[in-house]
């Protein structure tokens, strides 16, 4: 079992940045893709970005591109997503995961586990 702890979300005014962290408790955490997933009120959850185990690719859902930038601390045991350019559409519980597929994934159900998610609040 792999616990993840989200730590970084709070409320943010249009235009701002915030950086969200996902500290893993596995020994393998080098052996894992990361992602970072986020559910609005009434709304299914939806794939943000995602990080091979090695930190070498990356992948975002358009809405970010350019704006949010997904990385990891390997030594850490951290996972990171930068988000800058925050706007009110972008207000939702973020949720970190943990793939064992080494290239990561978009793909929700390809997730091993999850941490319990942070509110991000942008407002206008």
């Amino acid at each position: 079992q792999v616990q993840l702890v989200e730590s970084g979300g709070g409320s943010v005014q249009a235009g701002g940045s915030l950086r969200l962290s996902c500290a893993a408790s596995t020994r393998t955490f080098g052996s894992y893709g990361m992602g970072w997933f986020r559910q609005a009120p009434g709304k299914e959850r939806e794939f943000v970005a995602a990080i091979s185990a090695s930190g070498g690719r990356t992948y975002y859902t358009d809405s970010v591109k350019g704006r949010f930038t997904i990385s990891r601390d390997n030594a850490k045991n951290t996972v990171y997503l930068q988000m800058n350019s925050l706007k009110p559409e972008d207000t939702a519980v973020y949720y970190c995961a943990a793939t064992r597929k080494v290239y990561g994934s978009s793909i929700r159900y390809e997730y091993n586990y999850w941490g319990q998610g942070t509110q991000v609040t942008v407002s206008s």
